[in-house]
């Protein structure tokens, strides 16, 4: 099924990307959140998403940018490690 460790890390990384963008397009949905699947969502997400928003205000209150960089952000780390590991791992 997966043919190296890179594989798995890209899985999981675009798995957790599509809960990011969904927890988002959630956002725009009245009582979305209120949902199972917005409740689901939001204990998985938002620990990971709280520390960009705290360096990352809304811009005019309304405009949160944090999820963009969040997604920024882990796709960087997932390459990182995905390097670290075939540099160790041969």
């Amino acid at each position: 099924m997966f043919n190296s460790v890179g594989d798995v890390i890209g899985t999981l990384q675009s798995i957790y990307s599509f809960m990011i963008i969904g927890y988002v397009l959630l956002s725009w949905l009245p009582n979305a959140r209120e949902s199972f699947i917005g409740v689901f969502l939001g204990k998985m997400v938002e620990p990971y998403l709280g520390i960009f928003r705290r360096f990352i205000p809304p811009i005019g209150g309304m405009l949160d940018l944090s999820p963009i960089i969040a997604l920024f952000a882990l796709r960087f780390v997932a390459m990182g490690l995905v390097a670290v590991i075939e540099f160790l791992i041969p």
